[in-house]
């Protein structure tokens, strides 16, 4: 439900009964020029982030969905109306598809005042009230008093605000969003973060946005998909992918440095905790008896939980796995250092953790220092050994039957 400042502040689009329960659903395949094994399903007022390195077929995916790129094999349905179907040799030219969509770089028109530019984005932008509407909607992306301006005119921000207002004025079935906080800087890119963060409480379509970057995509989308390829390799919260990875793939491709071959050793119930041997090592995790004993796992655990001990500290908790080695290298990047480390007796692993400059100095961290370390058990995240490409798709529910808690 609206919120009451929401509501006083005008509704962004004109809602039918069928819009607060619109869903998306796409699925491409092909395997030239372009690869594309790709599924997607977005509902009504989510916002789906398509994540992935460049190459990865982000782009490519939106623009089959808005139209612009068929595809050897594919279906697109939003709100029951099918865009694209092609063993029914259905194509709906772009123009016929309900789409709002904002660049990467805007693409406004030089020559048109900002409420021009939105005008060109309604279906009938001479009718009485477009004039009133286009207002409207540049008051709600903060563009008060800017109406008469050009695009020159205007910042890098203000340029996407108009953009956002010009894709809104179709009343789209869907939003699309690539990549547009990539042209401005830091500062109005978080500006324009919380500002979408507020639209979205006014928007019932499903929304996707495209992007590269991992901690834009955990900030702003209900859920996300990995891309590889062109394939679709993991969907899910943000925050359950970034904890249980489905495959080795997904966790390289999210950052996850601190990788590792083990098997399992024994499943303790009474404990609560299985074992895994990790070059010479026992490690304890949190119960995970998919994996049946002598099974070949690869486990990966963040860089914030490798924790720096005393080098007296007597290891206690029930998941608690000492760990001891010599620092390699150390690089400070803005507020964090980050430490490599030489595991001791473990064939010369390599362990990575980040700390904040007030640990490093209490620690009065350099390279050659021996260190003990505690692998925080709760947070090793056991996957197939098996890094071989798989489609992968998880919801919500499927994460937390097959990972850790």
């Amino acid at each position: 439900m609206r919120s009451a400042a929401a509501s006083n502040q005008g509704t962004l689009v004109s809602e039918s009964p069928s819009a607060t329960t619109a869903v998306f659903h796409a699925r491409f395949e092909q395997v030239a020029p372009i690869p594309l094994a790709a599924e997607i399903t977005c509902h009504g007022g989510e916002l789906l982030a398509l994540v992935g390195p460049s190459g990865s077929g982000k782009s490519t995916l939106l623009r089959s969905i808005a139209g612009l790129y068929q595809p050897e094999q594919g279906r697109v349905v939003c709100n029951d109306e099918t865009w694209l179907d092609t063993i029914a040799n259905i194509h709906l030219p772009t123009s016929r598809r309900r789409i709002g969509m904002v660049f990467q770089n805007y693409a406004l028109f030089p020559h048109l005042s900002a409420l021009e530019n939105v005008l060109e984005g309604m279906d009938v932008p001479t009718a009485a009230t477009a004039r009133e509407r286009a207002l409207e909607l540049l008051h709600r992306v903060h563009l008060d008093g800017l109406a008469a301006r050009r695009p020159a005119q205007l910042s890098g921000g203000q340029q996407q605000r108009v953009a956002m207002a010009r894709a809104l004025a179709r009343n789209p079935h869907i939003l699309l969003l690539d990549e547009p906080f990539s042209a401005v800087d830091r500062a109005t890119r978080e500006k324009l973060y919380v500002e979408l963060a507020d639209l979205r409480r006014d928007l019932p379509m499903p929304v996707i946005l495209v992007t590269h970057d991992l901690d834009e995509a955990t900030m702003l989308a209900d859920r996300m998909t990995i891309l590889s390829h062109g394939r679709t390799i993991q969907t899910g919260p943000p925050l359950v992918i970034r904890r249980h990875p489905a495959n080795i793939e997904v966790a390289r491709l999210i950052g996850l440095k601190n990788l590792f071959s083990g098997v399992i050793i024994a499943h303790q119930p009474s404990a609560g905790h299985t074992l895994i041997g990790w070059n010479g090592q026992h490690l304890k995790v949190h119960l995970r008896q998919d994996f049946p004993p002598g099974t070949p796992i690869t486990w990966g655990l963040p860089t914030t939980d490798v924790l720096l001990m005393p080098l007296d500290h007597d290891s206690q908790g029930n998941l608690d796995n000492p760990v001891s080695g010599r620092i390699a290298k150390i690089v400070t990047l803005g507020e964090t250092v980050h430490i490599q480390v030489h595991a001791d007796e473990t064939d010369g692993a390599r362990l990575f953790l980040s700390v904040s400059h007030h640990i490093a100095r209490r620690y009065a961290l350099a390279e050659g220092q021996q260190l003990a370390l505690r692998l925080r058990g709760e947070h090793i995240h056991l996957m197939p050994a098996d890094d071989s490409p798989r489609r992968t798709r998880l919801t919500a529910s499927e994460s937390a039957v097959n990972s850790p808690a």
